[in-house]
């Protein structure tokens, strides 16, 4: 069985967990599995380091308990939002999600992949997103949760990538990490051939995973990675 309990989101959903315990805002794992949509058991599982603790359950928590996201991604000390504390904690639905300006990088979700590679032009579908900060990171970014092991040991399965939208006619790096939609969104080292007319798609766990190459008229975005969210740095 995997051990997650190496993941620095899970570590400090624990302490989450159990301040939201100590400050009777939630009463054990059934209480805070309702909250967060899922089941006792799984609760457990992440508590135990048995599994990760999904980007949906995340939101979840942000939004109804307040908990900052810089801290869960190891970035911050504060465990809670400014003028949220412990014990001033008001639970909310989803539908009153803060969506304050200081929060710049729209988080896609696994789930929301396939919608994004058809509707990332369309405003109602970008404001529907869940928005959080990182500290040093400004401008109009937008966030990925990676999904499988193709771009290990760089990025791995369940890693949240921020990126930078390049626009059209930016010249681009070889051999560096984009996100690139086509009718999917995928995150690839890049090699452009010599007629621009196509680029090659390069994973960095290519034994498991052979380059392949897309042509330029299928893109429909390419985004520069800036760094990932996990407990290892982007090489």
């Amino acid at each position: 069985m995997a051990n997650f309990s190496e993941s620095i989101v899970n570590q400090r959903f624990k302490r989450v967990y159990t301040e939201l315990e100590r400050t009777n805002k939630i009463k054990g794992k059934s209480d805070i599995a309702k909250h967060l949509g899922t089941y006792n058991h799984v609760i457990n599982s992440i508590l135990k380091g048995e599994r990760n603790i999904t980007v949906d359950q995340l939101n979840k928590l942000f939004d109804i308990f307040k908990v900052n996201a810089n801290y869960l991604f190891g970035i911050s000390d504060d465990l809670f939002l400014p003028g949220y504390a412990a014990n001033d904690i008001t639970v909310r639905g989803m539908s009153e999600r803060n969506h304050s300006g200081r929060r710049n990088i729209t988080l896609v979700p696994n789930r929301a992949l396939a919608g994004y590679a058809l509707e990332h032009q369309q405003d109602d579908f970008m404001e529907e997103l869940p928005k959080f900060s990182v500290p040093n990171l400004e401008g109009d970014l937008v966030a990925f949760e990676i999904s499988g092991d193709s771009m290990m040991p760089t990025i791995t399965n369940g890693d949240i990538v921020v990126c930078e939208p390049i626009e059209r006619g930016i010249s681009l790096r070889d051999n560096h990490v984009y996100v690139v939609v086509t009718d999917v969104v995928v995150a690839k080292r890049i090699q452009q051939s010599r007629d621009k007319n196509n680029m090659l798609l390069i994973s960095d766990n290519s034994d498991v995973y052979k380059p392949y190459p897309v042509d330029l008229d299928e893109v429909r975005q390419i985004l520069k990675v800036k760094c990932r969210l996990t407990s290892h740095a982007i090489s």
